[in-house]
């Protein structure tokens, strides 16, 4: 009988707080933007707090089950225990949607700042070679890859705060509530996605949880760490770039940063083409995380027979090539077929279907398994996690209401594809060993 594959083993609390942070960093770079031209800026700033309250009710909830179920698979792994195996395909294909479109929006904003500096440079050639570069990287293995996550988390981490150091001279409120949009629900609701963007993706360290060492004290540590290092930077970089000039002309960017400088510095300025130079850094840390994210995804599910089995094949690194490269295929397919406003809303519906479908694996986990160890235990329980539910299904309701035909088709592909899971018959087999294992070896230890 042959044995599944199985991840290394090789992360630290401070690789989990670079890829936790890189996996979203780029969020503060571009695309959140457009959440100004559906609100203006004071409805937007409404829009952030709500989602920053939904993102650290969650992500404490979502904590106790990746520390108590520590498997590549992630949101699909709790699911499958908790709601079955067709709980656990709607969690799997969710977050496949959510990691698989996330990375075009990234490489969309990667060709937009490479022409904002060299004009001549194509942004979709750009973004294609993206694909391919950072493919090849992370076939060097875990470790190599977290290194380099590690690496240029701290570059974008310290250029973001070089820019806020550059624009709280010429912060001026006149500015961020000049040309004012009226605050309405309506308004707020449809700038969520954008808000949401801010944050996208922070749950993709459950991903790699496989492959950290001593999961029981890291995981709750780069969660924590990486939550309020993005709270931080996404309202400052938020607000402070509303209030150096006109915020209409960044509304419609993908590279509003360099922009917002380029009003105070002016575009020939030095500053303004190192930073946009350097700015290229924060997107690279989120496009190689999200990398690493879809392609432990995708090895996931093949390996539970949610896919086909050959994506769960690894190499003499112990890295799922064939998941790397599917992924990357379907990701530059939607390069050439979507805009950035549309991949971030697609992306944005799967992470929403995903903490819906999470959350209520934690409410029957509790009650079906009160034994089961939790290193980590959700604080506040149950009214913090019920919260989170509350504010992701309000979340989900407006962008469904805002975005019809897109959730059409996020809708449209799930049954498709759940049908022919059915008609296989995949859902009649077990987990994996590793996946079980995984569970298991967590309970086994003692409670502390």
């Amino acid at each position: 009988m042959s044995t599944a594959p199985v991840l290394k083993k090789a992360l630290t609390p401070l690789h989990l707080w670079a890829i936790a942070v890189g996996l979203v960093i780029s969020g503060e770079y571009f695309g959140w933007n457009y959440g100004w031209a559906v609100a203006g800026p004071v409805g937007f700033l409404v829009a952030t707090l709500v989602v920053t309250v939904l993102y650290v009710t969650f992500v404490f909830s979502f904590t106790e089950l990746t520390t108590a179920i520590p498997s590549a698979g992630g949101p699909f792994a709790y699911a499958h225990r908790a709601l079955g195996p067709i709980g656990g395909f709607v969690a799997g294909y969710a977050t496949l949607v959510e990691f698989l479109f996330a990375p075009p929006a990234i490489a969309f904003a990667l060709g937009s700042y490479g022409h904002f500096l060299w004009p001549a440079v194509p942004v979709l050639g750009t973004a294609l070679g993206c694909y391919v570069v950072f493919t090849l990287i992370n076939l060097l293995g875990i470790k190599e890859s977290a290194n380099f996550s590690l690496v240029v988390t701290v570059l974008a981490v310290g250029e973001l705060l070089l820019f806020m150091g550059l624009l709280t001279p010429h912060f001026r409120t006149a500015n961020f509530l000049a040309y004012p949009v009226p605050v309405t629900l309506p308004g707020v609701f449809a700038a969520l996605p954008f808000a949401i963007w801010f944050y996208l993706a922070i749950e993709g360290v459950a991903m790699v949880a496989e492959e950290v060492e001593n999961p029981r004290r890291t995981i709750p540590r780069g969660y924590g760490y990486g939550l309020l290092t993005l709270v931080a930077l996404a309202l400052g970089v938020m607000i402070l770039s509303g209030g150096v000039g006109d915020w209409r002309q960044l509304s419609h960017l993908d590279h509003p940063l360099p922009e917002a400088l380029s009003m105070v510095l002016g575009k020939d300025s030095r500053w303004t083409k190192f930073f946009a130079s350097i700015g290229l850094f924060g997107l690279v840390a989120s496009f190689h995380g999200t990398i690493i994210g879809y392609s432990r995804q995708v090895f996931a599910l093949a390996r539970a027979s949610y896919l086909p089995g050959f994506l769960a094949r690894l190499n003499g690194r112990q890295t799922p090539h064939w998941a790397l490269v599917a992924g990357g295929a379907v990701g530059m397919l939607a390069l050439l077929t979507g805009t950035t406003a549309q991949v971030i809303i697609l992306s944005v519906l799967g992470a929403l279907v995903m903490y819906v479908v999470s959350l209520l694996s934690l409410f029957v986990l509790r009650r079906r398994e009160p034994d089961l160890v939790r290193p980590f235990a959700v604080p506040g329980y149950p009214y913090v996690p019920l919260l989170a539910l509350a504010l992701c299904l309000v979340s989900l309701a407006a962008l469904v209401y805002y975005n019809l035909l897109l959730s059409g088709i996020f809708l449209g592909g799930l049954l498709a594809l759940l049908a022919v899971y059915l008609l296989l018959g995949r859902h009649r087999k077990e987990l994996p060993q590793e996946d079980r294992h995984a569970e298991r070896s967590e309970a086994s230890l003692p409670q502390q």
